[in-house]
């Protein structure tokens, strides 16, 4: 009878946030953004090449973080966040890139919005892993990089535990619940309507949108997004914008 094929937990980072920025941060100081081939990038994160799986898992941990990026084939390089966060000029705007780097992980997102007011027991976790199709073993491993990435990030210490989970700040005081900036339309046709007659869909404005711009952006297979842009809208904003969208993107590359 042949042997059936191993069966591969989901995609985790097994390297914990404060490690993984601390190899960043490595990596960053002999390379900067160059890229830069697997064993060279291998060689910045502190390890003696590319060959060994503790190198390559923490690679692939510093991916999910959006730590690390692939240009190319065969090339790595730190991400532009990692220097931004190095030289954030405050503590608030240092601290979003961090929950954002937390939060990077689809499953880590998962679960922070889950479990909004705290996470639950290490047992109650793994369980939880556990239906999502991970093995036993690798569960409990990821329990304790997840729970050590939020510990240190202080998630719900400082109470960001809302739903922009990382977003930069905005640069005007008194505005902690501020919207998210994206809003989004379903699936439709784009007709291109003459410049002087505006179109009735995009006369039609949420009223929590009332008084900000709303610009219309072409998708594939003719669709449509909208962006919700505030007034005044701060260099801070279009960081926290860009965080956003970022967020949604999905990594489908092996």
């Amino acid at each position: 009878m042949a042997d059936l094929p191993r069966k591969k937990s989901p995609r985790a980072p097994s390297v914990p946030l404060d490690e993984a920025i601390d190899r960043a941060m490595a990596a960053y100081e002999k390379g900067r953004l160059h890229p830069a081939s697997i064993d060279v990038v291998a060689q910045n994160l502190g390890y003696k090449g590319s060959s060994s799986g503790s190198a390559l898992s923490a690679m692939a941990s510093l991916r999910y973080y959006g730590l690390l990026e692939r240009p190319q084939d065969g090339l790595l390089a730190v991400t532009k966040d990692v220097e931004a966060f190095k030289f954030a000029p405050n503590e608030e705007l240092r601290r979003s890139f961090l929950l954002g780097f937390l939060r990077r992980p689809a499953l880590f997102a998962e679960l922070l919005e889950k479990y909004p007011s705290g996470l639950p027991s290490d047992a109650n976790l793994k369980y939880d892993l556990i239906q999502r199709g991970f093995l036993p073993a690798t569960a409990a491993d990821v329990v304790n990089v997840f729970r050590r990435s939020v510990e240190f990030s202080r998630f719900f210490e400082l109470g960001s535990n809302d739903s922009s989970f990382g977003a930069l700040p905005s640069e005007a005081d008194g505005e902690p619940d501020a919207k998210p900036l994206v809003a989004s339309m379903p699936e439709m046709p784009v007709n291109d309507a003459p410049a002087n007659k505006a179109s009735p869909l995009a006369a039609v404005q949420p009223a929590e949108d009332v008084g900000h711009d709303r610009i219309p952006v072409r998708l594939s297979g003719s669709r449509r997004a909208w962006l919700s842009i505030p007034t005044p809208f701060f260099a801070a904003d279009k960081q926290r914008l860009k965080a956003q969208i970022d967020l949604l993107l999905t990594d489908d590359e092996d």
